[in-house]
Order: structure tokens, then C-alpha cells, then sequence
């Protein structure tokens, strides 16, 4: 098997940030993090590796604003200036790029990778790409040892399903893809969503929603009170998670960056708190972010919320 390093087509580089001085009191992001080597090694808590996915395949082919492909190098941006308070080690190891249309053959490296840095202990997260991103999470979290005889959780924060049953993968496919690949393992996938818009998802993907056993709340039920108990439901059925961020389950006013802005959304404070609650739960094995299109962002606004929330999940 191809080893993690192997399979990644860009080595990290140097991040950048406001500099306020030397030492832990003054640290922010791009000093604390470093490149993930094989020999990376942390004293404290579990430690965080960070993975870029730059991809506009998935969403060319669902119809969707190119963009994405700029996004892991967009937040890794937002994120360098933050300041640093977590009691983890952070790394970068880099981007798996997917080049013209060639999506299945970066899907697969992206979760050779992801699979090798599970099975060193690492928290790993990807930062999207189209929402095809999740696929490749998929495989790797699907391909590690860690996830070996437990029961493997799908949570998905997204205005949209995608459930679609299309001949060609995209970033509308995704989680029919892991419903068909779970079943031929012999499992049944375990996929839950919070935000779908009803007015996004047509009936077939309602339809396929229902037959699969997918859980989900509607943007419009997504009070603080009514997401927590349906994410401890959740939790409580499986015993490893793996989280998905589509930045399209936010408003527009505070995601416009993305492919399909909401007109609805879920409110940024709701996210956050599921954010908070999954990094409590102990289950959080794998987290990756979607849909962030620099080209269409204002301000850098969805990329800041990107990076805002990435921070919270690592607390």
C-alpha cells in the first residue's frame, strides 16, 4: 500500500500570518503548524494533520461554480492568522490535486493518504474541493484499520442530500456512492444530515433519503435545542464519526463563497455548537470542509467561517 506521503501530489508550504512575537503567548496558526513528515510526532493530546483536496471536478460535472479547487489554499489563509490555543499538535501534509477531470484516480489518492495518517494516530483534516470531497473521505476513513469492527457514523452539515443516482460520480453523488460501497461491504451506511432545504431536494432525492435510512433535520427545524438532541442521537449509535462540512449550509450573507448559496441556511452559532459537541463527544475520527469558492467570496467571509470552524472542531 501506497504510504500517506506517496500519495499527496504537493508538499506543504510555509504558511503565513501577522507576527506579534515569539513564544506560546504570542502564537497564531502559521508558527504553530508544521509540515507532517512519517516521523511527526506529538507529546501532547492527539494530534491534528491537515490535508488539502483541490478539486473543481465534481462540480463541473454537477452543473455547479467552479472555483473550489483555490479553497484549501484560501483557508489555509484564514486560518494562519488565528491565534493558536489548542493543546494539540497541528501538521500540514500537503494537497492532492486533481487535474482536468481525472476525479476518480485523485479520490483514491486522497484516501490513501487519508488512511495512512488515520492509522498513525492522527485527527485528519481535509479541506475541500467541491463536495466530492467527501468520496475520498470515505475511502479513507472506510480504508483504515481504525475503523476496523465499530460502527462508522456519516454526519453531514449540508442544504443537500447528495444522494443523486447518476452515472457519472460528482459532487451531487457522493453519499450514494458510500450507501453502495457500505452495502457491498456487507453494512449498511449510517448517514445523518443537518440543513437540508426542501426546496433543494427534489423528491426523488427525499425518496432515496427515506429508502436509505437517512436521518436529517430541515433548515427550518434547526434550533440550538432541537440539533442537539438530534446530533447525541446520532452519536449515540455509532462509535466512530466522521464529520462533513458543505459551507452551503449557511446562509449566504455568511457563506457566499460557494457553489449554491442558501437563500435559508443554518445559522453560523447552530453550526458552531454542533462543531463543539462532535469535538466533545471523543467519536470525532475525521472532519473535512466543502464547497469554499474563493472566486465568489466577499471579504473572505466563508473562508474566515471555514477557518473558524476548523478551530473550534481542533479544540
Amino acid at each position: 500500500m501506497e504510504t500517506s506521503a506517496a500519495a499527496v501530489d504537493v508538499s506543504p508550504t510555509p504558511w503565513t500570518g501577522r507576527f506579534d512575537g515569539d513564544g506560546d503567548a504570542h502564537r497564531r496558526w502559521w508558527q504553530a503548524i508544521a509540515p507532517h513528515t512519517p516521523q511527526a510526532a506529538s507529546a501532547s493530546s492527539r494530534p491534528a494533520v491537515v490535508l488539502g483536496f483541490c478539486s473543481d471536478a465534481g462540480v463541473l460535472r454537477n452543473k455547479g461554480r467552479v472555483g473550489a479547487a483555490a479553497a484549501p489554499a484560501a483557508i489555509r489563509a484564514a486560518l494562519g492568522p488565528l491565534a493558536f490555543h489548542l493543546d494539540r499538535d497541528v501538521f500540514d501534509a500537503g494537497d492532492v490535486v486533481v487535474e482536468d477531470d481525472l476525479l476518480e484516480s485523485g479520490q483514491q489518492r486522497a484516501g490513501r493518504a487519508i488512511s495512512g495518517l488515520l492509522d498513525d494516530g492522527n485527527l485528519t483534516v481535509v479541506l475541500g474541493g467541491g463536495h466530492e470531497t467527501a468520496f475520498a473521505s470515505y475511502l479513507g476513513v472506510a480504508g483504515s484499520e481504525v475503523v476496523r469492527g465499530k460502527r462508522l457514523g456519516v454526519l453531514n452539515l449540508d442544504a443537500h442530500f447528495d444522494l443523486r443516482d447518476e452515472p457519472t460520480p460528482s459532487s451531487g453523488t457522493p453519499f450514494l456512492q458510500m450507501a453502495h460501497a457500505e452495502a457491498a461491504a456487507g453494512r449498511e451506511l449510517q448517514y445523518a444530515v443537518v440543513g437540508i432545504s426542501e426546496p433543494n431536494n427534489t423528491r426523488t432525492l427525499f425518496d432515496t433519503a427515506q429508502r436509505l435510512g437517512v436521518k436529517y433535520l430541515l433548515d427550518e427545524e434547526c434550533s440550538l435545542e432541537t440539533v442537539e438532541v438530534f446530533v447525541a442521537d446520532f452519536l449515540a449509535g455509532v462509535d466512530v464519526l466522521y464529520l462533513t462540512i458543505d459551507l452551503d449550509v449557511m446562509p449566504a450573507s455568511v457563506a457566499p463563497g460557494v457553489s449554491a448559496p442558501a437563500a435559508y441556511g443554518v445559522p453560523l452559532p447552530v453550526i458552531s455548537a454542533i462543531c463543539r459537541q462532535v469535538a466533545a463527544s471523543a467519536k470525532l475520527l475525521h472532519v473535512d470542509v466543502a464547497e469554499l469558492n474563493p472566486e465568489f467570496d466577499i471579504d473572505s467571509r466563508t473562508a474566515k467561517v471555514a477557518a473558524r470552524l476548523v478551530n473550534t472542531l481542533l479544540a
